[in-house]
């Protein structure tokens, strides 16, 4: 592994399901496709659906269950069905979605596959960066690197905001660990931090299927609401301590 880039810890995407899971009947179903490839035989082991972390409805106003259904529901989990036929009957088979994107980053006749797999684990990370509506409390040990980094938490909201609203195209914005410093990150379609040297924190999905039926063509609303309302900066503190 290259050094300052970390696999991420068992809380979010050290095993084949990049997310931990919560009791749901319906998020349960959404691993069906998957789970009857394992029974079948198709595939000797299959990538998971994560479930999400917390209810389809605990991010409004922000984020609609809507949008959060259709976006978990059908995008993400289209990504991780596409991930299991493209390994399926190959070496890729049986390997982490980490390890997808870092051996086929680079290789052109693996280009499906890279983008399947980052979308994947990119999603099941974006779901950790979010929370329900807090009192956006940032924890000290992340405050004091943002202060040395930034200036102030106002300051890199601004910065992940100009990110996440100038981006051409479908992207993420992410906050990324780069040696000792912290900074903000774009990056393009399926794209992310795991194919550089750098450890990614949080990130915002601004492709527009992440906010298109709340916000039509207003990504910087949705922007602005998830900053204000839903970033998760205990998963961020988590990722920086490396726990």
């Amino acid at each position: 592994m290259s050094s300052g880039t970390r696999e991420i810890s068992s809380k979010s995407t050290k095993s084949r399901q990049t997310a931990p899971p919560v009791s749901s009947a319906k998020a349960s179903a959404t691993n069906n496709s998957s789970q009857e490839a394992i029974k079948s035989g198709s595939v000797a082991s299959a990538h998971l659906l994560p479930q999400l972390p917390y209810p389809e409805n605990s991010l409004e106003p922000a984020v609609s269950v809507k949008t959060l259904a259709l976006h978990h529901g059908k995008h993400h989990r289209a990504y991780v069905d596409n991930v299991n036929k493209l390994v399926t009957g190959t070496l890729f088979a049986g390997l982490l979605l980490e390890t997808l994107i870092r051996e086929t980053a680079s290789a052109p006749e693996h280009t499906q596959l890279f983008n399947n797999a980052a979308q994947a684990w990119n999603h099941a990370f974006y779901w950790r960066s979010l929370r329900p509506p807090s009192d956006g409390i940032v924890p000290p040990a992340l405050k004091v690197r943002i202060d040395a980094s930034f200036g102030s938490v106002d300051a890199l909201k601004r910065e992940l905001a100009a990110a996440a609203t100038t981006q051409f195209g479908s992207g993420w914005a992410w906050l990324v660990m780069h040696g000792s410093r912290l900074r903000v990150l774009a990056t393009s379609n399926a794209d992310s931090p795991l194919t550089r040297d750098l450890r990614p924190l949080l990130t915002i999905d601004v492709w527009e299927h992440a906010y298109y039926l709340d916000y039509q063509n207003r990504r910087a609303d949705y922007v602005s609401a998830v900053l204000d309302k839903l970033i998760n900066w205990d998963f961020a503190t988590e990722n920086l301590l490396g726990s």
